[in-house]
């Protein structure tokens, strides 16, 4: 077992480690498993993030985010700003 690995024992629905084993073998499973958990952690880890964050702004004056839809042109306006700094930093036409 490689270094700063740990077995954990964990209880799996049989059709869920078979459709595992169909698709990535036996001998992928653990890797499989592994991926999948983290990604599942990076996922509920953005999401908590995001609970905490949310309604921060509330008290904060900043122009352009008065409402959802001034907000929206401001995020387009950013965009299409930066997407036509990358074109000229990139000398495309």
């Amino acid at each position: 077992m490689a270094q700063g690995m740990v077995r954990a024992h964990i209880v799996v629905p049989e059709e869920v480690v078979r459709a595992v084993d169909e698709l990535v073998g036996e001998r992928g499973r653990s890797k499989f498993f592994k991926e999948a958990v983290e990604e599942k952690l990076k996922k509920a880890v953005r999401t908590r993030m995001l609970e905490d964050m949310a309604g921060s702004l509330v008290d904060a004056d900043t122009p352009g985010w008065e409402t959802p839809e001034s907000t929206d042109r401001w995020v387009r306006a950013s965009r299409t700003a930066d997407q036509e700094r990358l074109e000229r930093l990139l000398g495309v036409d």
